[in-house]
């Protein structure tokens, strides 16, 4: 499903600090696939405001923290499955430690889905100090950068500082090496978008981490996703 020739083939930037953009992941036909079939069950709320960042979206796990097995499988389409291997496979692992020059063979995985709608946006961050490297992917068929949902590349922790962006369309993805300056952000989705951006974010955790996203013990209540841009949500078990 990945083409992992273009993360071998792919290089970093250096400035503002170590991140770089890889399209065209998959096939075309590959990458239909995945934007037709992309997930809308088992998602919960993440939202906080007046914190280190203001941030609200929507989650669903797709590999749990350290799991070799794919979360609510049976729901996935037959390219989501295939995906999924592609992210916990051996040679996915060390194309991404090749590219980022960080050693990722006892890191811990974790993979979860994001669902922005009309709204929703992810304040300025440089990431958590238990992550080593993130990679993005995105899913949306087509996408106006003016309807905001872009990674922001930042210069320094203030939207205002923009680097780069990258636009959301299936295919495209990004690559972050984390440190102290790392700063990124997500554009907020105009609120009248006729769609939602789209993506799953890949994150490799130094061992011993624990998922800030799924917190041992906790229990959200998870739906289908859709509130007041998609319909009427419905609840999971």
């Amino acid at each position: 499903m990945i083409d992992l020739a273009r993360i071998r083939e792919s290089t970093l930037q250096t400035e503002p600090y170590r991140w770089g953009s890889i399209d065209r992941l998959y096939s075309p036909a590959d990458a239909a696939r995945l934007a037709k079939t992309y997930p809308r069950d088992h998602f919960k709320l993440v939202s906080g405001y007046g914190g280190e960042k203001d941030y609200e979206y929507e989650a669903r796990a797709l590999i749990g923290m350290g799991a070799e097995t794919i979360a609510h499988e049976a729901h996935l389409s037959d390219a989501w499955r295939a995906l999924a291997r592609d992210l916990l496979s051996r040679e996915y692992r060390e194309a991404m430690s090749r590219l980022s020059g960080v050693e990722l063979a006892d890191a811990l995985l974790e993979v979860n889905v994001f669902h922005y709608g009309p709204g929703s946006s992810l304040g300025p961050h440089s990431d958590l100090p238990d992550k080593l490297v993130t990679h993005v992917l995105y899913f949306n068929e087509s996408w106006d950068a003016k309807d905001g949902g872009c990674l922001t590349i930042l210069g320094a922790k203030d939207e205002h500082a923009l680097v780069a962006e990258v636009v959301p369309i299936v295919g495209n993805s990004a690559v972050l090496v984390r440190a102290d300056n790392s700063w990124h952000a997500v554009s907020r989705v105009v609120s009248d978008s006729p769609q939602s951006r789209r993506s799953a974010t890949v994150t490799f955790y130094r061992p011993g981490s624990v998922s800030s996203m799924w917190p041992p013990g906790a229990h959200a209540p998870l739906h289908t996703y859709g509130g007041r841009w998609a319909g009427v949500k419905r609840f999971f078990r």
